[in-house]
């Protein structure tokens, strides 16, 4: 079973309902939770005129491939009746492979670790939270010292 880590994100509707609404269909969908950051209300990035977002992350365990997972997440969102629109822009769920063990995947349609996820304090406040000493195997550094670098900055 590979250890894995994703990140949660909703800024429309009831947030931190859809929030804990995707926990449940990743663990239908074979992934088990091992621990579950709190939620944190963060101001949307990238595209700032929306609704603030509730974030949070997860560590687990899946025997599903780095693209089966993918294509579970997808799944999940589209369940849930995320619609595709501006880059990001609001949405009901968004799910983020951010790490799969240790390993480097850059394709087209698949990246880990995730590429954003060392600039994105909505990532590494609940991701320091769980897992704080993670080592991320790109930049070499654990996520502790990533946050502490982007809150530096």
């Amino acid at each position: 079973m590979a250890i894995i880590y994703i990140g949660i994100g909703s800024n429309t509707g009831d947030r931190q309902a859809h929030c804990r609404n995707a926990i449940e269909r990743l663990k239908d969908k074979g992934i088990v939770i091992k621990k579950a950051s709190s939620m944190y209300e963060t101001k949307p990035w990238g595209l700032e005129e929306q609704p603030d977002f509730i974030n949070m992350a997860v560590e687990a365990e899946t025997g599903l491939s780095p693209e089966e997972l993918l294509k579970a997440l997808k799944e999940v969102e589209k369940e849930m009746g995320r619609k595709e629109t501006v880059r990001w822009g609001p949405r009901i769920i968004d799910l983020d492979i951010l790490f799969y063990d240790d390993i480097v995947i850059n394709m087209e349609h698949l990246r880990i670790p995730h590429p954003l996820l060392h600039k994105r304090d909505f990532v590494l406040l609940p991701l320091s939270e769980i897992a704080p000493d993670k080592i991320h195997p790109v930049l070499k550094k654990n996520i502790r010292q990533i946050k502490e670098e982007l809150y530096s900055a």
